[in-house]
Formats: structure tokens, C-alpha cells, sequence
């Protein structure tokens, strides 16, 4: 059997290794992808680095530590986040052995992933099997790939578009793109996915994405873009289509035992237990909970690493169900309500955060953690149509829905545009919390440098935030191993 070449995985894969190396793989030959079974195994591979992101889990907290809603026990190589005390070697993450918390991990499972998408994008459509099923798989990819590299520059800019699978050195080794063309590539794998027959509505099978999957991805990622107009058109596919619902309360959202009826708004989730792909987990219910709690609530084992400012908890209003999803009390092993001002060694401002609670796994894991909400869609439906036609009453309609679900009057009318966008802003960090989406909303709007200056408390009193924290650096071993590659030039 002969192997293919694969110098890809050195290159963005894998950290600090020299160039003249030669791997192989015994996956990527030219005898795979020849019959349906291969497709869907090389298929399960592209969605593998998801897991990989979520385990660390780099898929939320890079953005949730480095916001205004959620700290970290200041424990080494946790807290650089939070702190921006992070470096183009990522340093302090490694010598802490906690390289899968940091922006390094989302370099190199996103390379890793768009590599197998694109094996499955040149091989499968060569595969003996059904005719739809392959055109499905081969959407799929194109849909991976395109979030993929929309998590690449949403955190470091530019980047390179890697559209090839690379079958020798010279076409692994790739140099960076601008931004732009970045989301002009990120379009045109969206548009393929959309035209690939996926099936429709909630009912696919747990971790795919459904067709309406696919337009609230790109409606996110025009949001990004600040192509509103797509943002709008390709929100209202989703919120139209009449195939998704908000469930009637928000905490059903992430219960437990409510994860297959919470489908119908959380749109596409990774899958910790029970999905197509093997059962990987995650480390965000043993962070969220309290230190040594074994009470009904949290989990099995907790640790209390992570947790919400009061100044965050104290924005809500109290008639916002959504609060309800921070506690101030917590249920020790013992089984008494303890206040959350006796966490130690932390602070007593710390708040607990319910969203990511396993009190039956044995392992510590969760069903699900949302990557794509309908809540999410609405919100973006709300501030594309403000940001082309200004505070409308269909932008007031949308932003209303998710704040009448949330137990809230209807927003103030007669909003003037910016403050509408700003309500929006204000909406979606109440709505989004700890879902990995905060830190970015406030870098695509400018708004970082000034936001964090209430999220302090005695743990953090200062959080020196500069402006060449809008983007991570690249890994400089990344930088190291291709001679194309260049650091992003704030961080030179």
C-alpha cells in the first residue's frame, strides 16, 4: 500500500519540530476513501479537533477568562488569560503543563481539522457510495472547514488559508492571508455546505449540523465580518424556517436530562457523551463547580477553578431568569446550603455559574456545550438590522423574544441606533455567558479595552488589557517551523 506524504500535521498540528522530518500516516493513503465507510470514518476525524478544543477546553475559556464575566483561581499558567500576561511561546501555559487552556491548542486543532477536511473534500468524491450521503459528507467538511478557519481569525487575524491537502512539504508550508480573504474563503466553503442536501432541523443526528446549522454559522460569521446584510439575510433563514424554538426556560437549556429536547434551540453542540464520534468530555463542570463539593448539584468532583465577578451578577436584573443560571448559595457534601462568600481560597466575591452542572456522570462530563443557539440567531438578527436600518421594529422584535423568555420588558423604545447596538452588546453577554462568545464580541466592536475595567475584585484589583490583545499571537513555534509565517506585527 502505498502512503501519502503528510508534512501538514508537522507544520500546524504539532509544535517545535524541524522541518526535514518525515511523518507518515497510515489513514491518509491512497487506498482510503474508496467506499462509504471510509468516508464516514475520515469524516468522524474532521470533527475530532472540536473535541480536542472542548477537552482543554479552549472552545470557551479563552474567551470567557479573558472577559468581564468569568476568573480563574490564580493558579500558574491559568490566570495569563485573564491577565494578558501571555507571550508568543505561551511560556508560562507550558511549563504549567496547561498548553490545552491556551490560544496555542486553538492553532493547532483547527489546522489539524481543516487538514482532514480537506482530504475528505479531494478524496470523497471519488468513493463508491450513495450519491447523497457522499454529497452530505463532502458538505459537511466544507462546513467544518469554514468554522474552522473562522476560529483562526477571530483570534489571530490573519491567517493562512489552507485549502489543500498537503501531500508533500512544498504545499504544507503556507503564509498568511489577509482577513479578508480569510472570510471571502470562509463564504465560499459556507456556500458549499448550504448547497450539499444536509438534512433539516433539529432531528440529525447529535453533533452534526443541520441545514439551518449552517446559515446561523454564516450569519456569525458575516456578524464578524461586518457584512450585515449577509448577517441579516442568512439569520432570518434560520429564525423563518420555523424548524427551531427558544425552550420555555432557559435553565432547560443545559439540564441534563433535558439534552434531546434542548435540541430544538441549541442548534449544534459538541457532544461529550452519546454523539456519532466517541465520548471525549470536558474539564468545564469540575471548574464551575465549588472546591470539594459532591452535592447534587454540580458533580461528582469539583474543584473550584473558575468563577463569575459579583460585578457581572450584579448587572442583571433580578427579575432575569437567566440569574438564575449564577447561584450565590451552593449545596455542600454534607448537604447544606452554604453561601458562596465561604469559597476559599478564591474571594468572596466569587459567584458560581450553573450552566455546565453533571450531577449523575461518573467521569465528570457534560451532554453538551453550545457552540450555535437560536437565542444566539435572534441576536444577531437584532444587530445586523440595527446596524443597516438602525433601531427598527423588527430589530426591537428580535431582541424582545429572547428578553421575554428571559422574564424582561420589552427594551426601552425610541433607542437611538448606537444605543440599541449597545442594548444588543448588553443582551447577549446576559444571554451568552460562559459559552465562549463574550471576549470576541467585545474585540469585532472595539469595545475591549474599556470593558474590563469593572471586572476586577480582590483576586484581580488590575487587568492590564493593551491593544495588541485584539488578537493572540501566533505560535512562535508554529513560526519556527514555517519560513513563510510571520508573527502578527503587534507582537513582533
Amino acid at each position: 500500500m502505498k502512503k501519502i506524504l503528510i508534512p501538514i500535521l508537522l507544520i500546524f498540528g504539532l509544535a517545535a519540530c524541524q522541518l526535514e522530518e518525515t511523518i507518515y500516516s497510515s489513514i491518509y493513503t491512497e487506498a482510503f476513501y474508496k467506499t462509504a465507510a471510509d468516508a464516514e470514518k475520515g469524516l468522524i476525524a474532521v470533527y475530532d479537533p472540536i473535541a480536542d478544543m472542548a477537552v482543554g477546553p479552549v472552545l470557551t475559556i479563552v474567551s470567557d477568562l479573558s472577559a468581564d464575566q468569568s476568573y480563574p483561581r490564580a493558579v500558574v499558567g491559568r490566570n495569563t488569560l485573564t491577565l494578558f500576561t501571555y507571550d508568543p511561546n505561551y511560556t508560562t501555559q507550558k511549563s504549567a503543563g496547561r498548553v490545552s487552556e491556551s490560544p496555542q491548542q486553538i492553532w493547532s486543532s483547527c489546522y489539524d481539522g481543516i487538514e482532514k477536511a480537506n482530504w475528505i473534500i479531494e478524496k470523497v468524491p471519488a468513493a463508491k457510495m450513495d450519491a447523497t450521503r457522499q454529497k452530505q459528507i463532502i458538505g459537511e467538511a466544507y462546513f467544518l472547514r469554514a468554522f474552522y478557519h473562522w476560529m483562526l481569525t477571530k483570534n489571530f487575524g490573519d491567517v493562512p488559508v489552507k485549502i489543500k491537502a498537503s501531500s508533500n512539504q512544498v504545499e504544507a508550508i503556507v503564509g498568511k492571508s489577509p482577513k479578508a480573504d480569510v472570510y471571502k474563503q470562509i463564504y465560499s466553503d459556507l456556500d458549499q455546505a448550504t448547497s450539499a442536501g444536509l438534512v433539516s432541523g433539529p432531528g440529525i443526528e447529535k453533533g452534526r449540523p443541520s441545514k439551518e446549522v449552517v446559515s446561523a454559522l454564516y450569519a456569525k460569521v458575516a456578524l464578524y465580518n461586518e457584512d450585515w446584510a449577509t448577517a441579516s439575510k442568512k439569520a432570518l433563514e434560520v429564525i423563518n424556517s420555523g424548524k427551531y424554538s427558544l425552550m420555555a426556560d432557559v435553565r432547560d437549556v443545559y439540564r441534563y436530562d433535558r439534552e434531546d429536547a434542548a435540541r430544538v434551540e441549541n442548534m449544534w453542540a459538541y457532544e461529550s457523551e452519546g454523539g456519532f464520534s466517541p465520548s471525549r468530555g470536558h474539564q468545564l463542570t469540575g471548574l464551575l463547580g465549588p472546591p470539594a463539593s459532591t452535592g447534587p448539584e454540580y458533580g461528582k468532583t469539583t474543584f473550584g477553578s473558575m468563577f463569575v465577578y459579583q460585578s457581572f451578577y450584579n448587572s442583571f436584573n433580578p427579575a432575569d431568569k437567566r440569574r438564575l443560571l449564577l447561584d450565590t448559595t451552593y449545596v455542600d457534601k454534607s448537604n447544606k446550603i452554604v453561601s458562596q462568600r465561604n469559597i476559599t481560597p478564591i474571594t468572596t466575591q466569587g459567584v458560581l455559574m450553573k450552566k455546565y452542572q453533571d450531577p449523575i456522570s461518573t467521569v465528570g462530563t457534560l451532554p453538551n456545550i453550545p457552540i450555535l443557539r437560536l437565542a444566539d440567531v435572534y441576536l444577531i438578527a437584532a444587530e445586523a438590522e440595527a446596524r443597516v436600518n438602525g433601531a427598527t421594529s423588527a430589530a426591537y422584535g428580535f431582541i424582545n423574544v429572547v428578553r421575554k423568555r428571559a422574564g424582561l420588558a420589552d427594551l426601552t423604545a425610541g433607542l437611538g441606533k448606537d444605543a440599541f447596538i449597545d442594548a444588543v452588546l448588553q443582551e447577549r453577554s446576559w444571554e451568552l455567558y460562559g459559552e465562549g462568545d463574550r471576549w470576541y464580541d467585545l474585540t469585532r466592536t472595539g469595545k475591549y479595552l474599556t470593558a474590563l475595567s469593572t471586572a476586577v475584585n480582590s483576586v484581580y484589583p488590575t487587568r492590564p488589557v493593551q491593544a495588541k490583545n485584539k488578537y493572540f499571537p501566533i505560535p512562535q513555534d508554529e513560526i519556527n517551523a514555517n519560513p513563510k509565517l510571520e508573527q502578527n506585527a503587534d507582537w513582533k
